[in-house]
């Protein structure tokens, strides 16, 4: 059978590109009307407090839970989603060099690691008190623990849940790091942190890398910085943290007689992007209009990234499973916040 993206019919090679170039693109423009219009709300009074980011993310929820995503923007809208996200993450690296990593420290990513393991086991324990599905548990708890929505499907790799499982995990974990975005910037100094411990607070337990941009620049760019190195310190955990997952699932598969294969884990290789560029922008001097270019197309992609988002976020997801799994993944938000903001309180960074 030929293969319809490239065919021998196609007057030329890139035929089946441009074809995937016409599905995507209406998306991607409406994402990126939206994330345009939440820079120009941005200069109304009352605005500036926020970021273009959370603007637009809020834009692109209204747009969706009141008019709906309309079927041609589909895959525009998941291409931003997952890959123009990605790519801004990875241009990211351009804003931080090694020493600022250095920073986060043993203490840091003890702080991390401790938030994820604890917030994970949290939300399968309290998942199988409440009754709610061990399956829709884990991918509530993957995405709080780790990173949102890539967690959630990275983790269903291995769990095998249904789909609207996936759905609902996914939308549970949006809506709750949305509220983050809202809630932090409102609390660093309600509760005396510093820019470095908002930061490593932000990164250790707000769900989405844009979320946690967003959130954090809002308390300057230290807070910023900090708080992107400590959430990329979470999401290099996914691959090993979904390895031992599948380990722990094959073990049950055996005791219970299912050998059907799982599938492997994938590789968050775009968080090896971000690591290069933090080393080319440690070791080489990058004018600063240049760079002053680059900061302003990052925060543009991630404002796309998360309009886009928000276009995909359907509050209706979160009523058709019913109240348990929602108070689950509410539960997760509060006991992550809670329990490594202590853990930030009485360490090094306070």
């Amino acid at each position: 059978m030929s293969n319809p993206a490239i065919s021998i019919s196609s007057p030329l090679p890139f035929g089946g590109l441009r074809e995937n170039t016409g599905r995507i693109a209406p998306g991607v423009l409406l994402a990126a009307g939206i994330a345009g219009a939440a820079f120009f709300l941005r200069l109304l009074p009352g605005l500036a407090v926020f970021s273009a980011m959370i603007i637009a993310t809020l834009l692109g929820m209204i747009v969706r839970n009141v008019a709906g995503t309309p079927a041609w923007a589909q895959p525009g809208v998941t291409f931003g989603v997952k890959k123009i996200l990605r790519f801004a993450i990875i241009l990211l690296g351009f804003q931080l060099m090694v020493p600022q990593i250095v920073e986060v420290g043993l203490a840091g990513v003890a702080i991390i690691m401790a938030t994820l393991v604890t917030t994970f086991v949290f939300t399968k324990w309290l998942g199988r008190v409440m009754g709610v599905d061990a399956r829709l548990a884990e991918l509530i708890g993957a995405g709080t623990s780790i990173c949102g929505a890539s967690a959630v499907i990275a983790t269903n790799t291995v769990t095998r849940g249904r789909d609207e499982d996936v759905a609902y995990a996914v939308a549970t974990v949006t809506v709750f790091g949305s509220l983050s975005m809202f809630v932090y910037p409102l609390l660093p100094h309600l509760l005396a942190l510093g820019p470095r411990a908002f930061g490593l607070w932000s990164g250790a337990s707000i769900h989405e890398i844009a979320q946690v941009v967003a959130s954090s620049f809002q308390d300057g760019a230290v807070a910023g910085r900090f708080a992107t190195v400590a959430k990329l310190t979470r999401v290099m955990m996914l691959a090993p943290f979904v390895m031992a997952l599948g380990v722990m699932a094959s073990r049950r598969s055996v005791a219970v007689g299912d050998g059907a294969p799982h599938a492997a884990p994938p590789m968050p290789w775009f968080v090896l992007g971000f690591v290069a560029l933090v080393l080319v922008n440690s070791v080489v001097t990058v004018p600063p209009v240049t760079k002053g270019w680059i900061v302003f197309a990052t925060t543009f992609l991630l404002s796309l990234a998360l309009a886009a988002m928000g276009l995909e976020t359907d509050f209706r997801k979160l009523r058709a499973k019913g109240l348990k799994p929602l108070g689950l993944a509410a539960a997760a938000w509060i006991f992550i916040s809670v329990f490594s903001l202590v853990l930030v309180q009485i360490s090094a960074y306070a």
